[in-house]
């Protein structure tokens, strides 16, 4: 196996038992259309977040690529950001890492702040002008890297990504209860909207050999649900 697919895989390895030890793994109605050989989607949740969840394709064997999604959205009483992880690599490199803590309520929020300091160091972090889908919703220090290869990189990119969940799901408590549940429906709703809208997402999911239909419904009602 590759050193870039193994770095990823032990990300995925390590979100998966934070999420095990800090919530309980559900089984959300219709997810099950979307765990298919190659193809696992699992979700949990606490009474920090709301929803957690892993979305992993891998199509090394098919098309050598391995592509990974996650996104933590916190309680509707809990005015804590939105943590997303994304990640699309070959055998060789990493074409794609996006990782971001995006706002929900308005104002200044500490965590936005942490993370900011965090990823200000990183020299391989490249800044970018956004569509307006995504300057609608993600934070001035969303990290976006691509062509990582290099093993330094690749040890920043696992101790970025696991420290940044660790510190996520340690702090997101202190937030709780600190919210107008309205505000932050409708804010969670609103990243769903905006992230429905990367015109990306459905290319890169069927570039991988996934079914269009099948993809044109798991973005709407599963990667990013609505909250009725």
């Amino acid at each position: 196996m590759s050193e870039v697919w193994n770095t990823l895989i032990t990300i995925q390895d390590h979100l998966i038992e934070y999420f095990s030890d800090t919530g309980t793994e559900i089984q959300e109605p219709g997810m099950e259309r979307f765990n298919q050989p190659g193809w696992v989607n699992r979700v949990w949740t606490s009474k920090d977040y709301r929803r957690a969840h892993i979305d992993v394709v891998d199509a090394r064997n098919t098309k050598g690529l391995w592509m990974m999604h996650c996104c933590i959205f916190p309680q509707l009483h809990n005015n804590a950001p939105i943590f997303g992880l994304d990640v699309i690599a070959g055998q060789k490199k990493i074409t794609g890492f996006f990782h971001d803590y995006s706002r929900t309520v308005s104002g200044d929020h500490p965590m936005i702040d942490a993370f900011g300091d965090v990823v200000s160091t990183l020299e391989w972090r490249k800044e970018r002008e956004l569509p307006d889908w995504a300057q609608a919703i993600f934070s001035p220090h969303m990290v976006a890297a691509g062509n990582v290869s290099k093993p330094d990189e690749l040890s920043q990119i696992t101790d970025l990504s696991l420290q940044s969940v660790n510190a996520y799901l340690d702090d997101i408590k202190l937030f709780n209860n600190k919210a107008n549940e309205q505000e932050v429906k409708s804010a969670q709703n609103r990243y769903a909207y905006y992230q429905k809208q990367n015109p990306h997402t459905p290319r890169t999911m069927t570039a991988l050999g996934l079914d269009d239909e099948d993809v044109r419904v798991f973005i709407e009602d599963c990667l990013f649900p609505n909250i009725d």
